[in-house]
């Protein structure tokens, strides 16, 4: 059985992207084709010599909201002449939540019950906690605190990223892909449970784009699908032995719209290869896609893809280089193996390490084909 520890390997400091290629799209690209074992390398701007010409993109419009935001803290009786002094919460708003709640995890200790002042006067109150995350009541819906957010809020950038020499408007807007939906869109059927959903961190396969890469994709006839996942704290975190044990990640909520499912399994069966923009997309499309046909709607996933798994989907890879001993790295692996590569995913990362290729979120690509 494998472990995290197998995915581990030594990065050096100086291949942490701490800010992204400019312009985007001038990103390094690391192609490897499992058929014949061969690895290019290139720029991004170039992905569509790389792509067969019977191939479509499929890509995460998820939105990442700047989520961190001060609030105040009220001042309860036990803490008279104290001041009631002020905590940063790091909203979780990707997460589904019924009502006016949302969970949120918190820099320093807060109390049950206890009231932190939002904006204009208005509280969101403590009412449950669940080991070190808390569920607040909000004075307004969901939707409200994405725009509170959107206006007074920091983005929850990755740990590795906080060294970054981006101003704070810059990595506002640098950590998001062009084409990310707007917050409060709704849609369809899933206009109750649709809005005041976001992302806590950015599908980063896709921070490469440009409107000059999807042109040139566009006069090779190559196609594109928008689907949204909504990406959660746990890309971050280690993987634990409890989910290595019940194979099963964390939770995250997907939606496929019924024009994109058509979309793509139209594709499929004129035989265009789907290529995947991202961990993201393929956690979604392999949740959806049962026996052939995809599934529309809005629900949650907590798939766990790893050595061995037989991919129903997914042609090709579009993704970066990922951290030691994460869940991202199983995935890529496991897809490498279903190619039957001959080459597995540190082979690959001592190459590219080797190369000088950038890691991390704001990274060079990888494609594998």
């Amino acid at each position: 059985m494998i472990t995290p520890e197998a995915y581990d390997y030594s990065l050096p400091e100086n291949l942490i992207a701490r800010e992204p290629a400019a312009p985007r799209d001038a990103a390094r690209l690391f192609v490897y084709d499992t058929s014949s074992d061969t690895i290019e390398l290139d720029t991004f701007r170039n992905l569509g010599d790389y792509l067969p010409r019977e191939a479509f993109l499929v890509l995460n419009k998820t939105r990442v909201v700047p989520a961190r935001l001060e609030l105040k803290k009220s001042i309860l009786r036990s803490d008279v002449g104290r001041g009631g002094g002020k905590v940063v919460a790091l909203f979780l708003t990707n997460e589904h939540a019924t009502g006016n709640t949302v969970r949120a995890l918190f820099d320093r200790g807060v109390k049950m019950g206890e009231r932190l002042t939002l904006a204009s006067g208005k509280f969101a109150e403590v009412i449950t906690q669940e080991k070190n995350i808390f569920t607040l009541r909000l004075p307004f819906g969901r939707g409200a605190l994405i725009e509170l957010l959107e206006r007074q809020g920091t983005m929850p950038i990755p740990p590795y990223l906080r060294e970054t020499t981006l101003s704070f408007l810059k990595l506002r807007r640098e950590y998001q892909t062009i084409f990310a939906a707007r917050p409060c869109q709704a849609r369809h059927s899933n206009i109750l449970k649709n809005v005041g959903m976001s992302s806590a961190a950015a599908p980063t396969a896709s921070l490469h784009f440009t409107e000059r890469a999807f042109a040139d994709l566009r006069r090779r006839g190559i196609g594109k699908e928008f689907l949204t996942l909504h990406v959660g704290l746990g890309t971050f975190a280690p993987v634990a032995p409890e989910q290595m044990r019940r194979g099963r990640l964390h939770e995250e909520w997907f939606d496929i719209s019924p024009a994109t499912a058509a979309g793509i399994a139209l594709r499929k069966k004129n035989g265009e290869r789907l290529v995947a923009v991202g961990t993201t997309v393929v956690r979604a499309i392999e949740s959806a896609v049962r026996t052939g046909d995809f599934r529309t709607g809005f629900g949650a996933t907590d798939i766990f893809i790893r050595p061995p798994y037989r991919f129903r989907a997914v042609d090709a890879l579009v993704t970066n280089f990922h951290v030691p001993k994460s869940s991202l790295m199983m995935l890529v692996d496991a897809f490498l193996a279903h190619r039957k590569s001959k080459r597995r995913i540190l082979d690959l990362y001592k190459i590219a390490i080797r190369e000088r290729i950038r890691f991390f979120s704001f990274g060079d690509a990888m494609l594998i084909r």
